[in-house]
């Protein structure tokens, strides 16, 4: 069965009408923020993103594949450190995937999946780190 319900509702008068009106109270003297300028404040990474891994026995660490290599963070996040500068031979990473047996293990698929036109890196080959990325 089906059930029609009506309600209805008073007139609502100009008098007991809310205040809608929402422009701006106060004005403010704009040259006070002419010497502001916008800043990076972090997170400090290293480029396009293009992979990322976790270490599961560790939910604070964290590998990040960019395209300026493989960054590290053991504090969730708050600070990252490139672990791969010296060791790579091309800089864009494309794949990153940590051992779930062993976290030392960190394998490291190079050139750049994302397809960029002039940009994309074909990358050299996989690297294999057996000390949690530090060689």
């Amino acid at each position: 069965m089906l059930a029609l319900c009506l309600f209805t509702f008073p007139a609502i008068s100009q008098k007991n009408k809310k205040n809608t009106d929402l422009s701006p109270k106060s004005t403010y003297d704009t040259s006070l923020y002419n010497a502001m300028e916008f800043r990076l404040v972090g997170p400090f990474r290293g480029g396009r993103a293009t992979a990322i891994a976790g270490v599961v026995q560790d939910p604070s660490t964290y590998y990040m594949g960019a395209t300026a290599g493989v960054w590290k963070t053991t504090d969730a996040g708050e600070s990252w450190k490139n672990i791969s500068d010296g060791f790579f031979n091309t800089a864009s990473v494309g794949a990153i995937t940590v051992s779930e047996s062993d976290p030392n293990v960190i394998y490291v698929g190079m050139g750049e999946a994302p397809v960029r036109g002039v940009m994309t890196s074909h990358g050299d080959g996989v690297y294999k780190s057996t000390d949690a990325g530090k060689t």
